[in-house]
């Protein structure tokens, strides 16, 4: 019994850890992984480098993001930041 008593702080420590960062950042990655796989033609973006665009091709990682009249660039598919509503 003294044991536990001794353990307890330590898996109370645990225990907030998981709950408070490990659990939330886990939920966000399969958030994002789920944005990132669900990407079509057309849907209007915001890039991790601060441009937006309108996605016009996407192969594969690789997408052709239209940021201006007449400018494409070429970009993998996790430089995608969000989608812009």
């Amino acid at each position: 019994m003294e044991n536990l008593g001794m353990f307890l702080p330590l898996i109370i420590f645990f225990a907030a850890m998981y709950f408070f960062v490990i659990r939330p950042q886990s939920q966000q990655q399969k958030k994002r992984k789920e944005m990132l796989e669900n990407l079509q033609e057309g849907t209007k973006i915001l890039t991790i480098g601060g441009f937006y665009g309108t996605i016009e091709k996407i192969k594969d990682d690789e997408l052709t993001v239209r940021i201006a009249d007449n400018c494409r660039v070429k970009m993998a598919r996790f430089a995608v930041e969000s989608i812009v509503e």
